[in-house]
C-alpha cells in the first residue's frame, strides 16, 4: 500500500472517531449520575489536595479550611466538565491517551488554580509546578478508575474499536443480532415493562418498533434443549440439562465442552441459524456458525483473530472496569445475601464464597466481554449474530428470579441492550435487534428444605438402599460458563464414585431443576413400570404418594406413556384419567409436553416432577437453587420472543424452539440472509422415471 493511500485510510479511521466522540457528547444528559460524579469528584479533590499539601512542605493553605475547601470546589467543577471531555475523547485516542491527556489538562488546571487563587501559599514556580503535577496524577488514576465503571466510557471503547473496520462493506446491507435474556419469563418481562423498570426495551414496545411474543418452551425447560431447537431446528436429542446413557455407561453434562461438542455432532445438520456467515457467542451450542466464541461445543477461548476479545482484555478501560465492577458486584452479593438473612427471606439457599466469585464473573467479565465480542462482529459485518447473557438467570438461580437483586440484573440487561442499539447504529450493517429467551424460571424452597431429605436419600430408601446420584462437577448451568471463560474447560465428578462401571442393580437419580430421572442399570434399554415394580416393588407408589413429588411418568407395556400421582393417572397416549388428573395444577401444555419428553432419546426408565403449589405455583427443585427450571410448573416454560415489528409475527405463540427456529429462519430468508443449500448435479444415466424417454 502507497505512503498516500496510507495516510488517506489513517485520516478517515481518525475523523470517524472524531465524529464518533462528537456524537456521544452529544447524547450526554444531565443526571443524577452526574451529579453523583461532580460529588465524587470534589470529595476525591479535597482529599488529593490535603494529601498534596502534607506531602509538600513548598504549598500551605494559609486561609486555613475555608481556602482549601474553594480550591476544591473549583477544581471539581473543572474535573467533572474535563472528564465529560474526555469520554469523546476516548473514541479517538483510547484508555491510555485519557489517562495521559487528563493528567496534562489537570495539571495546568492546578497549576493555574495554585498561581492564582487566594489563601493559598506557594513557595516557588517549581513548588507549583511539583504540586500540581502530584496532585494531577493521584486525581486522574483516581478517576480514571472510578470512570471505568461508567457505561459511557465502555461504550466509547466499543465505539473506538468499530471505528477500525475495514469499511468495505455498504452499511445498508441487512443483519440480525439475536439477544437471548437467559432465564426471562414472559410474564416477568411484561410486568418489568409496565412497572417502567425496562426503559429501553419499554421504548421499543410502547413506540411500537418492536413486538412482544410468548412462546412455550416445552419440556425440559433448559438452555441446552431450547438452544439445540433455536439453533438447530434439533428437537428429542436432549432430555434435560444432563442425564445418563446407559449404552456408554456415561452421564452427559452439557455445560462440559466435551459433551456439548458430542451432543452437537449428533443434532447439526450443517444448516444451522448461523450456518451462512453467523457467529455464534457464549452459547452451548454453535448453530453450525463459522465463528464460535465461547461456545461450550467449541470449547475455546477466542484466539488472535478476535479483536474484540484482545481490545477487553489488553485495553486499560476493559481491565479497570473489570476490576472496580468486579468488586463492587461481590461486594453487593454479599450485602444482599446478609439483607435476605436478616429480613429472614424465604424460601432462600445459602449463597456461599464461591457464589460470590461467580456472579462477578458472569455478571461483570462475561457481559462485558460479550458486548465487546458483539461489537467486533458487527464492525465486520457478520450477517446474523446470537449471544447469551446468563446474567439474569445466574442471579436468579440463587436470590429467586421475583427478588429485587434479580430485577436490577434485569436492569442492567436492558442497559447493555440500550448500549447494543446505538452500536447499530455505526455497524458494517442495518442490524435488527431481536431479544429472545431460552425458558423462564419458578420460584420455590428446595425439595430438601421442605422434606429434610434429598430426593437421592428418598430414592436410595425406596430402592433399598442401591441408589446413587449422578451429577455434573457443578451445582448449576453457569459454572460451565465461567469454566470456560476462565479455564476453557470443566470437569465431571459423581457424589458416590466413578459413574463406571455402576454398582449391580443400581438405581442412578440425575437431576436437574425441579425434572429428575431415575435408571435401573441392571435393565438394558429402557424399563417399563412392569420391570420397574418386579425389581424395585415399592419404588413408583412410594414416589407417587410422597408429599413433595407431583408426577412420577413413566411407560406401561399396556398403558405406554402414563403421568401417576398419589391420587390419580393420566395415560399420555389418549388422555384418559383414572381417579384425580395429576396433570391439572401444571397448565394446558403438560400433557403434551410430557409425551414428548418420553419419546426423547436417553430419557429415564421414571421421570419426576417435583409439586406446585397451588396459588403461588412454586416448585420444589430437587438441586439447592430457590430459582429453578428444567421441569413444568410455574414460568418456567413461558419464554418471550420480541422482534422487530414489521416483521410479519407468527399467527400462533410458538410451541417448541424449533417452531422459533423457523420463524428464525423464515425472517432471514425474507431478508435475504439464507444461502439456499446447492443442488446436486446429476451424474450421468443418474435420471428419474419421469425423465426418461418413452
Amino acid at each position: 500500500m502507497s505512503p498516500s493511500l496510507l495516510r488517506a485510510v489513517a485520516t478517515s479511521v481518525v475523523a470517524q472517531r472524531v465524529r464518533f466522540g462528537i456524537r456521544l457528547l452529544q447524547d450526554w444528559r444531565l443526571t443524577v449520575a452526574w451529579g453523583k460524579s461532580l460529588l465524587r469528584s470534589g470529595v476525591t479533590s479535597f482529599v488529593v489536595l490535603a494529601v498534596t499539601f502534607w506531602l509538600l512542605p513548598g504549598v500551605r493553605a494559609t486561609g486555613g479550611p475555608a481556602a482549601l475547601v474553594e480550591l476544591t470546589v473549583l477544581l471539581a467543577v473543572i474535573g467533572t466538565l474535563m472528564r465529560l471531555v474526555l469520554l469523546g475523547v476516548a473514541v479517538v485516542v483510547g484508555g491510555i491517551g485519557v489517562l495521559v491527556v487528563g493528567v496534562m489538562v489537570q495539571a495546568l488546571v492546578m497549576f493555574t488554580a495554585l498561581s492564582l487563587a487566594e489563601g493559598v501559599s506557594v513557595g516557588s514556580f517549581v513548588d507549583a509546578w511539583i504540586a500540581s503535577w502530584l496532585a494531577a496524577v493521584l486525581t486522574a488514576l483516581v478517576n480514571w478508575l472510578a470512570d471505568a465503571g461508567s457505561e459511557d466510557v465502555f461504550l466509547g471503547q466499543a465505539l473506538r474499536q468499530m471505528a477500525r473496520r475495514q469499511g468495505d462493506r455498504p452499511a445498508t446491507e441487512p443483519g440480525v443480532l439475536v439477544v437471548q435474556l437467559d432465564g426471562l419469563s414472559a410474564p416477568l418481562l411484561s410486568w418489568a415493562v409496565k412497572a417502567g423498570n425496562l426503559p429501553n426495551l419499554g421504548k421499543w414496545l410502547r413506540t411500537g418498533t418492536h413486538s412482544l411474543v410468548p412462546w412455550h418452551t416445552g419440556m425440559p425447560a433448559t438452555t441446552p434443549a431450547s438452544q439445540a431447537g433455536i439453533l438447530h431446528g434439533s428437537e428429542g436429542q436432549i432430555p434435560a440439562f444432563r442425564w445418563y446413557e446407559k449404552e456408554n455407561d456415561r452421564l452427559v453434562v452439557t455445560n462440559r465442552p466435551r459433551d456439548a461438542a458430542d451432543v452437537e455432532a449428533r443434532i447439526s445438520t450443517g444448516r444451522g441459524l448461523l450456518a451462512d456467515g453467523g457467529a455464534s457467542i457464549s452459547n452451548v451450542f454453535s448453530g453450525d456458525a463459522p465463528t464460535s466464541l465461547l461456545t461450550f461445543s467449541n470449547a475455546a477461548l477466542p484466539g488472535r483473530s478476535a479483536r474484540g476479545y484482545l481490545a477487553f482484555v489488553a485495553s486499560p478501560y476493559g481491565f479497570a472496569r473489570a476490576i472496580v465492577l468486579s468488586v463492587g458486584e461481590m461486594l453487593k452479593e454479599i450485602q444482599q445475601a446478609r439483607r435476605q438473612r436478616f429480613r429472614n427471606v424465604y424460601p432462600r439457599v445459602p449463597r456461599t464464597g464461591a457464589y460470590v466469585a461467580l456472579r462477578a464473573v458472569t455478571n461483570v467479565l462475561l457481559r462485558d466481554l460479550n458486548v465487546s465480542l458483539i461489537s467486533e462482529q458487527m464492525s465486520k459485518g457478520t450477517p446474523v449474530i446470537f449471544c447469551d447473557f446468563v446474567d439474569y438467570d445466574e442471579v436468579a438461580h440463587h436470590a429467586g428470579p421475583l427478588r429485587p437483586e434479580a430485577l436490577q440484573t434485569l436492569e442492567g440487561l436492558d442497559r447493555v441492550l440500550g448500549t447494543l442499539h446505538r452500536l447499530t447504529k455505526v455497524a458494517g450493517r442495518r442490524y435488527e435487534i431481536v431479544v429472545l429467551s431460552d425458558h423462564g424460571q419458578s420460584q420455590g424452597s428446595t425439595f430438601s428444605q421442605r422434606h429434610g431429605l434429598t430426593l437421592e436419600r428418598l430414592v436410595a430408601d425406596l430402592a433399598g438402599g442401591v441408589s446413587c446420584a449422578a451429577k455434573g462437577g457443578t451445582n448449576d448451568e453457569d459454572w460451565g460458563r465461567a469454566n470456560t471463560l476462565l479455564a476453557g474447560m470443566s470437569n465431571q465428578t459423581r457424589s458416590c464414585g466413578p459413574v463406571s462401571p455402576p454398582a449391580t442393580g443400581e438405581v442412578i437419580t440425575v437431576a436437574s431443576g425441579n425434572l429428575a430421572m431415575l435408571y435401573l442399570t441392571d435393565v438394558p434399554g429402557k424399563a417399563d413400570l412392569e420391570a420397574i415394580d418386579e425389581r424395585r416393588p415399592g419404588l413408583v407408589d412410594g414416589l407417587a404418594k410422597h408429599p413433595g413429588i407431583g408426577l412420577v411418568v413413566g411407560e406401561s407395556a399396556t398403558d405406554g406413556p402414563v403421568a401417576i400421582s398419589a391420587e390419580g393417572r393420566h395415560r399420555l397416549r389418549d388422555g384418559a384419567v383414572e381417579g384425580v388428573d395429576p396433570l391439572r395444577p401444571y397448565g394446558p401444555h403438560a400433557a403434551a409436553d410430557l409425551l414428548a419428553h418420553q419419546q426423547t432419546a436417553h430419557v429415564g426408565d421414571l421421570v419426576l416432577v417435583s409439586r406446585v403449589d397451588r396459588g403461588t405455583e412454586e416448585v420444589a427443585a430437587f438441586e439447592e437453587l430457590v430459582g429453578s427450571h428444567g421441569g413444568i410448573g410455574g414460568w418456567q416454560t413461558e419464554a418471550v420472543l420480541v422482534h422487530p415489528a414489521h416483521w410479519p409475527g407468527p399467527q400462533q405463540p410458538p410451541v417448541g424452539p424449533v417452531a422459533v427456529h423457523r420463524e428464525l429462519v423464515r425472517w432471514l430468508d425474507e431478508l435475504g440472509l439464507r444461502i439456499p443449500p446447492p443442488v446436486p448435479t446429476p451424474r450421468p444415466g443418474d435420471m428419474s422415471e419421469m425423465s426418461r424417454p418413452v
